[in-house]
């Protein structure tokens, strides 16, 4: 499918009837509609069988949008063809056109064409059945596990992990991404060769720093005497053919789609480690965590579509308002690594440039997506986001339920913050005792949007992630891009080869860098 670009001559009328939209203040907002918060907020309620119930709250009332606004939106997608191009993802269309194929993420977890999700389930079962070998033995005993790739391979199985095993794991999960030999030291040092097993997540199975891990990981544990080090290792990868020329079993191999992208494949077998460290229930738990909200996607229209109206908002504040930057603050310990997750998930698929026709774009793409974990953050980047020069939107992202057992006074205090820091970048203010000292006074009329969710649980763990995947698709698809492709990684890998190797034909500076660290 050919999504139609954003130069067309309907999306330019709409682009310049928003810049033309009188801006209201979110003061302004409020006092003209009594309404705002119910029109602007919308509850999520899922049942998911044996995974339980899951609930969370989307609140964008306190971004400049008003119905003008979403209006002029819902028409853009109309015109952009957002249906069709949300049918396309499902339908197992080609929705990545400039590598002519489609994008199959959603089959992982249900969601897809009947063939794509057969081989899905399949493919889960197939891994089910090893990480249930695992646990039970099969393996000797295993209490580690380091899991080594980059990018996608690396930052969603880090993510989820981390927030998923504060309170039980069954294996222990240590991710190593970084080429930088301190990293896999620290991960060595950490654990008992004996009793650790290795997971090699490359969708190639050729990706240099994964692949120079792996094979430093496989000296390790010969060198400590491990009988059969290859024997210890399980490949995730859609190049099955490569991982046994490597040297790993066929029954050890847990393949995935060539359809599903490097970061959109933690629903794959590239979530092995989440399952061996909580268990096959809990993943699938996961799944129909972010199954559930690709229904909800998939039928809810215009404003009253979560992912949408997310991307609506990014795209007003990017494309109308001129913000640079997008902050995103988890008030959860354990979603501490979802700002770095986000980094990856919305730069590397909407940092584009040129449209799905080839064409340059004419207005910004993605914002910088940056953030931190509340309440850290509030004494480090808050300054900026009050008082400084930047208009910066933010999402703050909490859990009614608390994850942890001391003191209800620790969670109410969290989230306590949470809400007051809305609060007061939306009122703004002066602190001093007159009113008027203008070092302590905050302009207020900032933006932000909170999303609440009921408990921090796989499900919703599941149902986050995929909300932030159709976010990214559903603002890719009103700017007429292509979020699935990334060739802006390629160029530096291909000159850092170039610089390994001493060949090529580099600027003076580079030159001389190669020659201070030795590698002229």
């Amino acid at each position: 499918m050919k999504m139609p670009s954003s130069s067309s001559t309907a999306a330019k009328a709409i682009w310049d009837k928003l810049a033309k939209l009188d801006r209201k203040s979110l003061a302004e907002l409020f006092a003209g509609d009594e309404r705002r918060v119910e029109a602007m907020s919308q509850r999520l309620e899922f049942d998911l069988g044996e995974a339980g119930p899951m609930g969370l709250l989307l609140d964008w009332s306190k971004t400049h949008l008003g119905d003008a606004e979403l209006s002029a939106f819902e028409e853009l997608a109309d015109v952009m063809g957002f249906g069709s191009a949300r049918d396309a993802l499902f339908g197992g269309g080609i929705v990545n056109p400039t590598e002519g194929r489609p994008a199959t993420h959603g089959a992982m977890r249900g969601s897809g064409t009947e063939a794509d999700c057969e081989e899905a389930d399949q493919l889960l079962q197939r891994m089910g059945m090893l990480v249930t070998a695992i646990h039970e033995g099969a393996f000797g005993e295993v209490k580690h596990l380091i899991h080594i790739g980059i990018g996608g391979s690396a930052l969603g199985p880090d993510l989820a992990v981390d927030a998923l095993t504060r309170d039980l794991k069954l294996v222990d999960v240590h991710v190593v991404s970084n080429i930088d030999g301190l990293a896999l030291e620290q991960a060595f040092a950490a654990c008992n060769p004996e009793t650790t097993m290795i997971a090699v997540a490359s969708k190639t199975f050729t990706t240099t720093e994964t692949m120079t891990n792996a094979a430093s990981a496989l000296k390790w544990l010969a060198d400590n005497k491990v009988d059969d080090p290859s024997g210890r290792v399980v490949a995730l990868t859609a190049n099955p053919e490569k991982a046994v020329e490597w040297g790993v079993d066929e029954t050890r191999i847990l393949p995935f789609p060539e359809s599903v992208g490097g970061r959109y494949s933690l629903w794959s077998s590239i979530g092995f480690p989440l399952a061996l460290a909580v268990g096959m229930e809990d993943f699938t738990a996961f799944l129909a965590g972010a199954q559930a909200m690709d229904t909800h996607f998939r039928e809810a229209e215009g404003r009253a579509n979560g992912p949408l109206l997310a991307a609506v908002g990014d795209l007003y504040y990017s494309r109308i308002r001129g913000c640079q930057t997008r902050a995103v603050f988890a008030y959860d310990e354990r979603l501490g690594l979802l700002p770095d997750y986000l980094q990856q998930l919305e730069m590397e698929s909407n940092g584009k440039s040129v449209t799905v026709s080839g064409e340059p774009v004419d207005a910004p793409t993605a914002a910088i997506t940056w953030g931190g974990v509340g309440t850290d953050a509030q004494h480090a980047v808050f300054q900026l986001l009050h008082q400084g020069t930047h208009l910066i939107p933010v999402d703050f992202i909490g859990s009614i339920a608390p994850g942890d057992e001391l003191d209800p006074a620790h969670h109410k205090a969290l989230l306590s913050n949470c809400f007051a820091q809305g609060a007061a970048l939306m009122a703004g203010g002066n602190m001093s005792a007159d009113g008027k000292d203008p070092a302590r006074g905050f302009a207020g009329d900032r933006p932000s949007a909170t999303i609440l969710v009921d408990d921090l649980d796989a499900a919703t763990l599941g149902a986050l992630i995929a909300f932030h995947e159709h976010r990214v698709f559903a603002g890719a698809v009103l700017m007429g891009i292509n979020p699935f492709d990334q060739f802006g990684v390629e160029l530096g890998k291909k000159m850092a080869k170039e610089v390994e190797s001493g060949e090529g034909d580099f600027d003076a500076s580079t030159k001389a860098l190669m020659e201070a660290a030795g590698l002229g």
